[in-house]
Order: C-alpha cells, then sequence, then structure tokens
C-alpha cells in the first residue's frame, strides 16, 4: 500500500557533467515514502516566482466543482516541482531486439502501456517522446525499484519516482535552476497495472508530489482493483499546483 509521510533530509554532494551540477535528489516509491536530499553547499537559490500557466491548462476549466486534493501535495525546498520548458520530453526505455522473442513481446507491452500513459496526461500538459535518455527531462524504465525492508522483511514495490535539482550551465545563458525525474515500473505486472502505474508515476513527475485520499483519482496513494483514469480532480490539482511560485525554470 502506498502511504505518504513527511520529508526527510540528508546532506549529499555531487557534482554529475561539466554542465549539470546536482543540488537535490528527492524520490517517492510505491509505498508513498518522500524523500529528499541536498548538496552541503549551493549557491543563493532564485526567487520563488510564478511562471505562465502552459495553454492547455490555462484552458482547463472544471463546470463540475469536484474540488481537489492541492493541500495533499508538499511542495520542496525549491517550491512546487513545475516545469516551465515545454514539451517536456520524455525516454521511455524501448525494447531491447537482442533478447528473446518472448521478452521481446513482454518488452513491448510494457512499452505500449506506458506510452498510452504519456499520451493521456500530454492532453493537460504538452509532453513528446524521445529516443536519448540523455535528452529526456523524464525517464521510465522496465526494472523493478529495489527492495524495501518493512517489519524485518524485505518487500518488492512496484514503482519509484526520483527528482534531481541541477544547475543548468551554457556559455550562452546565465545558469538556471533545473529538474529531472526518474520512474522505475516493474514489469512484471498486467498491462492495466503497468498502465495505472506510469499513469500514475508520471502525475508525479509533472509535479504532483502527493497522493489523493480518494480511490477515484489517478493519484489515489493506494494500487486498486479497478484502476481509474486522470480524473477532473487530478487535473484540478494539477492546475493549481502550476499556479504556484516554484525556484524552478529561473536563472540563479
Amino acid at each position: 500500500m502506498r502511504r505518504w509521510s513527511r520529508l526527510t533530509r540528508f546532506w549529499l554532494g555531487l557534482v554529475f557533467t561539466a554542465l549539470f551540477t546536482v543540488l537535490t535528489v528527492g524520490w517517492l516509491n510505491a509505498s508513498g515514502i518522500a524523500q529528499e536530499s541536498s548538496a552541503p553547499s549551493t549557491p543563493p537559490l532564485p526567487p520563488l516566482q510564478v511562471h505562465p500557466l502552459p495553454v492547455s491548462l490555462a484552458q482547463w476549466q472544471d463546470d463540475t466543482q469536484q474540488g481537489n486534493y492541492f493541500l495533499q501535495v508538499s511542495p520542496t525546498e525549491v517550491g512546487y516541482l513545475i516545469w516551465s520548458r515545454f514539451p517536456v520530453r520524455v525516454f521511455v526505455e524501448p525494447v531491447d531486439t537482442a533478447s528473446s522473442e518472448a521478452n521481446r513481446d513482454r518488452a513491448q507491452h510494457w512499452v505500449n502501456a506506458v506510452t498510452e500513459a504519456v499520451q493521456e496526461w500530454n492532453r493537460y500538459l504538452p509532453l513528446t517522446m524521445v529516443e536519448s535518455a540523455d535528452n529526456a527531462d523524464i525517464t521510465v524504465w522496465r526494472r523493478s525499484p529495489t527492495l524495501q525492508q518493512s517489519n524485518g522483511t524485505l518487500r518488492a514495490r512496484s514503482a519509484e519516482t526520483r527528482y534531481t535539482l541541477y544547475i543548468e550551465r551554457s556559455e550562452s545563458a546565465p545558469p538556471k535552476l533545473v529538474h529531472r525525474f526518474t520512474i522505475e515500473l516493474r514489469p512484471s505486472q498486467t498491462t492495466d497495472y503497468i498502465r495505472a502505474s506510469a499513469r500514475h508515476e508520471l502525475g508525479h513527475a509533472l509535479g504532483i508530489w502527493g497522493h489523493s485520499p480518494l480511490q477515484t483519482d489517478a493519484l489515489y496513494f493506494s494500487q486498486v482493483r479497478n484502476p481509474p483514469g486522470i480524473s477532473v480532480r487530478d487535473v484540478n490539482t494539477l492546475k493549481q499546483i502550476y499556479e504556484q511560485p516554484t525556484r524552478l525554470g529561473w536563472q540563479l
């Protein structure tokens, strides 16, 4: 069961490439445990500011007044995890053509289910599929997350989502605070559950860093027998998140 708990923090400093300096790593696993780690010394962060709403969310209207679960979403030390550069680039691990036919078939079912989830969210935020993980904002990998110990027992998790904060540097522009997401999805699930897991974890990666208390929402904290699609409440929550200030996407 996925459950939400308060953020915990510990310090970590890493440099990944000449262009990107890692600041923070945070993750939300399939049990809903959110964690965060930060570099011990970072440059002054940008002030909290509001980005313009993407057109798809600006045009979204809920005439039924179904509400949202915005209060269940936790901001991070840099504010809400909002994308400001569109379309958001998504990489989905492709089928290994060197594997056996049976493995290729299973992998293709996984790819198809994840791709469908990406297309569902694309109705509300501009997303595009890319062929290289190096060029992606969100990467989705076909593998099981590491085992989690609970009450002395190792338990398998169906999915895990992590984010990393970077300082993006280039010769032609001032440094900017940006982020990336990594999603791991266990492949040994039925197609419906793979699609539901992908839909749920992509919701986190698009900014819903929390869980809904209602089973009718895609971001419900636990897996259900008949997984729902993206609900009006999910989109209402996403829109309110994108109306909030963030330090992401702004110059240092």
